[in-house]
Order: C-alpha cells, then sequence, then structure tokens
C-alpha cells in the first residue's frame, strides 16, 4: 500500500466533552461525528501539558515537555529537537501549515516579526498564530485585507464576556480550511505523498464565534447547564485554584468566575460550543476537497486539541496548573476506513506524545529514538496484544504559564483507570481523587487516612514516570 497522505487537525484548547461523538447533545458536529464513524475514536486521550507551547512540542517530536526542554509558553524549542514533520519531510513528503503553530515564543513584544522557527519540514507555512491583528506577517489579516475587511470583533449586549467574532466566511477557522483546501487541490496530480498541519485558534478565548452560529444557542440559553463547581469545593483544593477563582491566570479581568452570574456562565459556554460547530463545517469541507479529489481513501485524518478549556469548571476559566478532566482530556480521533476498522471506539489509556511514533509506522519509516510516545498503530489496526498500551497517563506543568501573585506552579500529573493524583511540588498541597466514585472530581482524598496507601502506590507510579521520561539521546552505542 502506498504512503498515506496525512490531514493532521488540531483545534487550541478543546475539552474532550464538545462533540456530538463525545456524547454532547447541544453542539452541531455532523462532520466531525462521521469523521468518528469512518475511524477510531479515542475515549481517554490526554496531553503531557496543560498549556499551548510544551503541549505542542511535545505531541509534534514524540517526547515530554520535560525532555524537550520547551516546558513553558514563551520559550523556544530548541534547534536540536527533530519533529515528526521534519522526518517525513525528509522521507519525501510535501509538507505545509495554516494557522499557528507555537513552538517558539509568540508575543509581539519579542517577537515583532513572525514565529521563531526551527527545521520543521513545512514547504509552505501560511502563519497565522492568532486573529488579532499583532503582526505584518499575519496570513489572516493579509487575507481579510484583501477582501476589504478588517479583524473587529463586536460586544454583545448582556454579556462582558462574549464577543461577536466575523462571519463564518471572514473567520480564521474558514481562512485555515481554505489554505488546507489549496493545498489538498494542488497536491491532486502529484505522486509524492503530503501532510498538512491545520492549526486553527479555536476554540481558545476570546470567545467569539459568528452571530450566526451564536444565536441558535442564545435561543436556548437557560437549557445550558452551569458549570461543575460545588460551594466550598475550594477549601481542599490548591493555591492555583482558590487564586485562579478570581480571575484565570490571577488576572481578575480575565473571566472572574466569584463574580460571574450564571447567565454570564452560559454565555460563555454557548460561545465556546458556537465555535465548536464553526470547526465542524471546516471540517466538513476538508473531507469533501479530499473526497472530490479522489484523495480521501489514502488520506490519513487526524481530529484533536493540543490541551483542554475549563470553562468554569471548578471554579475556574481557560487553563493553568490544573488536571481535572476537562483540562487534560482531550479529543482524539484518527480515520482512514482503508487502512483501519471504521466505526470503532477505544477506551485504552493514550497520551498525545504517541502520535508522532504513530506516525512514523504509518509511513513506514523507522520510530526515531529519541520518541518516548508508544505507536497507537496497534490499536488502530486492531492488532493482536498481549498487554494493555498503558497502565497510566502522565501530565506536567513547569512553571509553563501566568505566575499567580508571582508563584509559578510546579505539578505533575498521573492517572490510571481509576484513580488521579497530582502533587503540587515543594508546596505540600496536591490531590487525589476516585474517578469511580467521584468523576466530577469534587472530594479531594489527598488528606484522607483511608487512602493512605493508594496515595503511595500513585505516587511510586508518579515517580516511575518522572524517571522514564529522561532523555533517552544519545543512543547508547555498547554496553560500555
Amino acid at each position: 500500500m502506498e504512503k498515506p497522505n496525512i490531514l493532521w487537525i488540531c483545534t487550541d484548547q478543546q475539552r474532550f466533552d464538545t462533540m456530538g461523538c463525545y456524547g454532547n447533545s447541544f453542539v452541531k458536529t455532523p462532520n466531525i461525528d462521521k469523521l468518528a464513524k469512518n475511524g477510531v475514536l479515542f475515549e481517554n486521550a490526554f496531553c503531557q501539558a496543560t498549556v499551548c507551547t510544551p503541549s505542542r512540542a511535545s505531541f509534534l517530536t514524540g517526547r515530554y515537555p520535560r525532555t524537550t526542554r520547551c516546558r513553558q509558553n514563551g520559550q523556544n524549542i530548541p534547534k536540536d529537537e527533530l519533529l515528526v514533520t521534519r522526518l517525513l519531510s525528509d522521507a519525501g513528503y510535501t509538507g505545509g501549515l495554516s494557522g499557528k503553530l507555537h513552538l517558539s515564543a509568540c508575543n509581539p513584544k519579542v517577537t515583532t516579526a513572525t514565529e521563531r522557527r526551527i527545521e520543521d519540514g513545512y514547504s509552505q507555512f501560511h502563519w497565522s498564530h492568532h486573529p488579532e491583528d499583532d503582526w505584518p506577517t499575519n496570513e489572516y489579516i493579509q487575507w481579510l485585507r484583501a477582501k476589504g475587511k478588517a479583524y473587529r470583533p463586536l460586544p454583545i449586549e448582556g454579556s462582558r464576556y462574549v464577543q461577536i467574532g466575523p462571519d463564518a466566511e471572514d473567520h480564521q477557522t474558514t481562512w485555515c480550511a481554505e489554505k488546507a483546501i489549496g493545498f489538498i487541490e494542488a497536491n491532486e496530480r502529484y505522486t509524492s505523498p503530503w501532510f498538512f498541519s491545520v492549526n486553527m485558534f479555536d476554540p481558545h478565548h476570546p470567545f467569539n464565534p459568528p452571530q450566526t452560529h451564536l444565536q441558535r444557542y442564545l435561543d436556548r440559553l437557560d437549557d445550558i447547564p452551569l458549570p461543575n463547581f460545588t460551594p466550598g469545593e475550594l477549601d481542599s483544593k490548591s493555591y492555583f485554584q482558590r487564586y485562579d477563582h478570581n480571575g484565570a491566570y490571577g488576572d481578575s479581568r480575565l473571566y472572574p468566575f466569584s463574580t460571574m452570574t450564571d447567565q454570564d456562565n452560559r454565555m460563555v459556554r454557548a460561545a465556546y460550543w458556537a465555535m465548536i460547530d464553526l470547526i465542524d463545517e471546516q471540517v466538513g469541507r476538508m473531507i469533501d476537497a479530499l473526497e472530490r479529489t479522489a484523495q480521501l481513501d489514502n488520506t490519513i485524518i487526524i481530529f484533536m486539541s493540543d490541551h483542554g478549556e475549563l470553562l468554569g469548571d471548578h471554579g475556574v476559566y481557560l487553563k493553568g496548573a490544573f488536571f481535572y478532566e476537562p483540562s487534560v482530556h482531550v479529543p482524539l480521533i484518527i480515520s482512514n476506513p482503508a487502512r483501519f476498522s471504521p466505526n470503532r471506539r477505544n477506551r485504552e489509556l493514550v497520551e498525545l506524545v504517541d502520535l508522532a511514533p504513530t506516525l512514523m509506522e504509518a509511513a513506514g519509516l523507522n520510530i526515531h529514538p529519541g520518541m518516548q510516545g508508544k505507536s497507537l498503530w496497534p490499536l488502530l489496526t486492531g492488532a493482536e496484544r498481549s498487554e494493555k498500551h498503558r497502565e497510566d497517563v502522565y501530565c506536567e506543568h513547569y512553571n509553563a504559564s501566568s505566575k499567580q501573585n508571582g508563584i509559578g506552579g510546579f505539578a505533575t500529573m498521573v492517572r490510571t483507570e481509576r484513580y488521579k493524583l497530582v502533587s503540587y511540588h515543594k508546596r505540600n498541597e496536591g490531590e487525589l481523587y476516585d474517578l469511580q466514585q467521584d468523576p466530577d472530581e469534587i472530594h479531594n482524598l489527598w488528606n484522607d487516612p483511608n487512602l493512605s496507601a493508594v496515595k503511595l502506590e500513585m505516587y511510586e507510579r508518579l515517580c516511575d514516570r518522572m524517571a522514564e521520561t529522561v532523555d533517552p539521546l544519545p543512543e547508547r552505542l555498547a554496553v560500555w
């Protein structure tokens, strides 16, 4: 069988429970749901960092954040890190990207032109880190300007936290898809394999969907469930959670749950879901392009997100040193009916770090010795296995995002099928949840003496994972 093309769709900050195929009855995601029916839906996929840069560096290299040395937003990935896209390019693939990459600092104060890049394998690089007009090289803004338009979200009556974004045809999500479609069409008559990364900014905040997509949620606003938060919950939770309860990233102007009303919370959730509805429409357009150009059967399609979004759950918005399911549990669908049996749901614990070795195997290439993930290929093909893919999943936050009152969060998580342990290092704080008895993660059992044996066993697992994630490079060449 010829080498497959790869259409790699990665949204930003999308939690796992935001599509019909993952059980959400509010959203309108028929195209992604169909993608799941034609492929393998992973019910338990987890990111390795709760913020953008370390997570993306991890799944693009197949290495953990502490190994890539790209542990924080605002850091630059080292030049000697090898991305799977570079390895595919070296093996004859033609590569392209639209949207964000975010493997280096992307703040206009320090990045005045465009994102710093290493040898990443992308021959076509349509860069738009986010929709705002912060860089002259933002191709999305150039595209809008060529249409005689500008990016100017508008306020909406009755909400301080939601805006009306560009119309659907002018949205950054749509632009990302159009660049992918152009790339797909351009490769129709060529025989060399290709990969394309579609990295739209949504549903990342600010929450600003098109009016058309938001309206259907406004028409049933009172039906939208409120965030998962129990009064008194903060008493047993971390310093970081208590701090961000009054504003994400410790900023009282940024979604301060403590002062937001029920309507505020429902409005944000409505806008977030509306952004995902638009993503689904654009996924449909890209699939149509593959079908129209007779490339669908030989294209592996991945749909995923880099990390989740708390969305007010546990009294906090956005992300940070938090390892609740909405933060670390992400959607992951891999589809290609010609290679994988369709309509399968896989319940194994998997990590996003597993994607890079999976793509190497899909392309018939040897897995690079620096990669630490475990290929998902046996799970995709239904190969016989004698053991579970993973006994646990691991996630890190090494001072990765904003500091709360000057204190950065150094924290790690390990999660099995039943238990989750979070250690806030050097703070004498932590969390322990029995996910079987408490799937909403309300009751922190960290100080429960009846769970001391479980806590010790989970700590051992955490130590093992931290030891296992030491860099395997350079390769060992001999026994001495």
